[in-house]
């Protein structure tokens, strides 16, 4: 008990990254050991240490009772009562039990409330409410719930073939909010009642079903087709063309005379004849198609029709045959629709059953997940766990916590998606407040928070081990020096250098050409925006009023007397006069992807612009830009031809982006200040940022605008370290490019999670990964090999520092068979010295390094910081990108 105290408090107020359990859970080990010596299911040790603490409580409650019924924590928190209500041999009984951990089958249910239904009903339920039935069943009611409700679900079945426990992943649903309604005591009566309309109207949907099968399933041999495709077949064979003749005689007639091609020959005379001189010339061109396709020697004849026909049907019979066909077609579609409908209505009904106000006054917020990856005798567990001040799930990995969402709650914890499913539901009482609020120091009123909350003893002995942790710093400290040196070794291995990069500038992401003109959107283009923060400092500096002032002037602006004009060559659009950066304009703006679609979209609009005047000018061009990036995003180029690099619009439309955040996002592009100029543009552009003006806030949805535009960043992101990564690799600076593939892959791979089009091919990136450490892999083997001592030290600093920390992530995707393998090979290679004579000295460090590297622990260890990438605009990217790429198509990669 104390040492669990000291663990919780340390969990609360110590300064580590993470806390050491070893000390309570060897007391736990020690306390729990069964005789048999066998491991125990996790759901058995939550029990024991319910148990335990049970008593421990009951302990101190004991000792500190006045006069008083002792009140035990545990029972107060974690326990209910039901009351079991049933007949057993005909005679009816009531008992009240008490539960913890209530337990649920999993398998054959696709929600929560349908394993409770099961759960609270056992046996022939309608036997409890007849009078002299020997019939034997039993129902459960709560009578009270406790603050904490833990639902234990059982995940394993028993193989009979087999002899073995294995896990069930199945799919299963649970909800935010729980509401328990249903299963009180007190709605029994009103429970029942609803319970009896669910089992009719199921049982009428059973029969809807059925007969809807019947419509979409019609015949009586193996193969079924809906009835209404059948009708209409017959009507397209009615309403053919009539033939007088059969299709094997008209093609017997049509076959050529026999001095030219033999007549019609089976497969199997040709076969047995084989090919001769007198009757298959091998001059004739028409004759060798004899042999290849033996039954299409002919042509098929201009009159025999493409679908066989009937051969004789007068107009008075095909006029009652199409009448009857359409009608009996009509009836049938009404009739499928009408069982839809049906069904679809009383689904709703069943889904709203407990949706009334009386049903909904017991709710339970889920507040922690248990989750298990692997089978029934090993795997991994984790917990995500609501945090209610900051409203958002925490993933509870070991050492690692970190922020998480409800969908990746779902995808990890309901089942069905990979190896994973949740194990332990801990759903809380949403009215007791007092299970989540703060606390307060009863004098002063103010909240309590880390160590505050705690009692003297445990502040104190908190306390001491942060002092503990600063002397650990501090000797951690004095090791750096040894370290740096460790690190100099390392840097003698030889390199490449790396690229050149552009210099990087401060600054917003550059992919985005202008600051946005509201506080709302930050981000608005997709270019250049140093260049633009350095053109527009002034107007800056006089605030967004002086710009908006300055935006509207319908005069055309005036060179200042140090502006100088000039005149710029746009590829694909045309020659331009405009001011340079002197005048407040970028030159090199005008040549980003962006602009230049824009461009000439205005140029295409002239002929609206000059007749109807700037807004239908607008609507004009911007609806010919629109068609054009959704004419790119249907195309599919070849790797170094990336759309998605160019337009940020294309990768929104790839990836399905709400029609809002488009529009929204053409508006600013067309919004630009840079399209000042000439008086055609500047209307425009004018008529772009008025409609930007229009736009109300509950229009298009800000925080998921700003959310599309992090993605494309991102995805931008991931290609820089994926070309960077590429570019190290091909100038076989392999330690630098593993770093960057890394990133590449982790980034790239949360990308693909939200679609096939937001990423990279996974692939491609897998595969370099993977090569890198292999080649890191052989050149610390071929160190260690010389028997150098500095060699030595430098190969095993290449594998501790580099190798070791990679292979998690090698190992965390069981379907990437190929990772698998080349951590094996990797592994295979470092035990292949431990069969071979060595110095001792040697044979010490391969002992203590080989179980780093057998490690089997899937965890992931935290990387440095992400290499800083140089700044690239849309066109330099794009160009790199696509060298970088046709060199890979150039040199094929084995295994890709």
């Amino acid at each position: 008990m104390r040492e669990l105290r000291y663990l919780f408090a340390l969990l609360v107020g110590s300064k580590r990254k993470y806390v050491d359990p070893s000390r309570a859970v060897e007391i736990l080990k020690d306390a729990f050991k069964s005789n048999d010596s066998q491991q125990q299911d996790v759901s058995e040790f939550t029990h024991k240490l319910l148990d335990w603490l049970e008593d421990a409580f009951q302990i101190k409650a004991e000792e500190e009772r006045d006069g008083e019924k002792p009140k035990n924590p545990m029972v107060e928190l974690f326990y209910g009562r039901f009351l079991a209500v049933g007949v057993l041999e005909g005679k009816k009984f009531e008992n009240t039990e008490m539960f913890g951990q209530y337990p649920l089958q999993v398998n054959g249910f696709k929600d929560l409330h349908e394993c409770l239904e099961a759960a609270m009903i056992e046996g022939e339920i309608e036997s409890l409410h007849s009078e002299n039935s020997a019939k034997s069943g039993q129902e459960h009611w709560f009578t009270e719930l406790p603050p904490v409700l833990t639902f234990e679900l059982s995940r394993f079945e028993f193989n009979q073939a087999l002899g073995r426990p294995e896990k069930i992943h199945n799919k299963l649903e649970f909800p935010p909010i729980l509401y328990l309604d249903r299963y009180m005591h007190k709605n029994r009566e009103i429970t029942r009642i609803k319970r009896d309309e669910i089992k009719r109207l199921k049982e009428y949907l059973t029969v809807l079903q059925q007969r809807l099968e019947r419509y979409l399933s019609y015949g009586s041999g193996p193969k079924r087709f809906p009835l209404v495709d059948v009708l209409q077949y017959a009507l397209e064979f009615a309403s053919s063309k009539p033939v007088c003749t059969s299709p094997v005689d008209d093609l017997g007639a049509s076959a050529p005379a026999s001095g030219t091609l033999p007549a019609q020959t089976s497969p199997s005379t040709i076969e047995q004849q084989g090919p001769s001189s007198s009757d298959v010339p091998s001059t004739s061109p028409v004759q060798r198609s004899v042999i290849h396709k033996p039954f299409t020697q002919s042509r098929i004849p201009p009159d025999l029709p493409m679908h066989p026909a009937p051969r004789h049907i007068t107009e008075e019979e095909l006029s009652v045959l199409e009448g009857c066909l359409h009608r009996w077609r009509t009836e049938v579609e009404n009739d499928t629709r009408d069982l839809q409908e049906s069904i679809s209505r009383i689904h709703r009904t069943i889904e709203l059953m407990y949706s009334d106000k009386t049903m909904v006054q017991v709710p339970y917020r889920l507040h922690a997940v248990l989750v298990h990856e692997g089978q029934a005798n090993a795997g991994h567990y984790w917990a995500y766990i609501y945090d209610h001040n900051q409203n958002r799930w925490m993933k509870y990995n070991d050492i690692s916590v970190t922020k998480s969402t409800w969908e990746e709650l779902e995808r990890d914890s309901f089942g069905g998606y990979r190896n994973a499913s949740a194990y332990c539901l801990m759903y809380i009482n949403d009215k007791e407040q007092y299970l989540i609020q703060e606390e307060f120091n009863k004098e002063t009123g103010q909240i309590l928070v880390g160590m505050d909350t705690l009692p003297s003893d445990l502040r104190d002995y908190v306390k001491e081990d942060n002092k503990r942790f600063e002397k650990e710093l501090e000797e951690w400290d004095a090791e750096l020096a040894q370290k740096a040196q460790q690190e100099k070794l390392l840097s003698q291995i030889p390199r490449a250098p790396a690229p050149s990069p552009a210099p990087v500038q401060a600054g917003e992401p550059e992919y985005l050409e202008q600051p946005s003109r509201t506080d709302l959107s930050k981000h608005l283009k997709e270019d250049s925006v140093q260049a633009i923060n350095k053109a527009l400092a002034e107007q800056e500096d006089r605030g967004p009023e002086a710009i908006m002032d300055t935006s509207s002037d319908n005069a055309p602006a005036q060179p200042a007397p140090n502006q100088r004009v000039v005149e710029v060559a746009i590829p694909d659009v045309g020659t331009f006069v405009i001011e340079s950066e002197e005048g407040g304009y970028d030159d090199e703006v005008m040549l980003t992807p962006n602009m230049q679609g824009i461009i000439m979209a205005i140029g295409k609009a002239r002929n609206v612009y000059d007749r109807c005047g700037p807004e239908a000018g607008f609507f004009k061009a911007i609806k010919l830009e629109y068609t054009r990036l959704l004419k790119l995003a249907q195309e599919d180029p070849p790797p170094e031809c990336d759309y998605r690099l160019r337009h940020a619009i294309v990768y929104f439309i790839q990836n399905q982006a709400p029609k809002k955040i488009i529009e929204r996002t053409l508006l600013e592009q067309f919004g630009d200040h840079n399209l000042s100029f000439d008086e055609r543009c500047r209307n425009i552009m004018k008529v772009a940022q008025a409609k930007l003006e229009m736009i109300k806030p509950d229009e298009v949805n800000m925080e998921e605008y700003e959310k599309w535009h992090q993605d494309y960043r991102n995805f931008r992101e991931t290609t820089m370290f994926l070309m960077v990564g590429l570019e190290f690799f091909q100038k076989k600076s392999y330690m630098e490019a593993l770093l960057y593939l890394i990133y590449a892959y982790q980034n790239n791979k949360e990308l693909l999670s939200k679609g096939p089009y937001r990423g990279h091919d996974e692939e491609l990136i897998s595969h370099y990964r993977r090569e890198c450490l292999l080649k890191l892999n052989e050149h610390a083997a071929a160190l260690f090999e010389s028997g150098d001592d500095q060699e030595v030290n430098n190969g095993l600093i290449i594998m501790n520092e580099l190798i070791v920390p990679c292979l998690p992530l090698l190992l965390v995707d069981e379907m990437e068979e190929k990772d698998i393998v080349a951590v094996e090979d990797m592994r295979n290679r470092w035990c292949s010295y431990l069969g071979q004579e060595m110095e001792p000295n040697l044979q010490e460090k391969l002992t203590d390094f080989l179980p780093k590297l057998l490690d089997c622990s899937t965890e992931i260890k935290g990387f440095n910081d992400p290499p800083k990438l140089p700044s690239y605009s849309t066109h330099e990217l794009c160009e790199r990108y696509a060298r970088i790429m046709l060199s890979l198509s150039r040199t094929p990669a084995d295994g890709r």
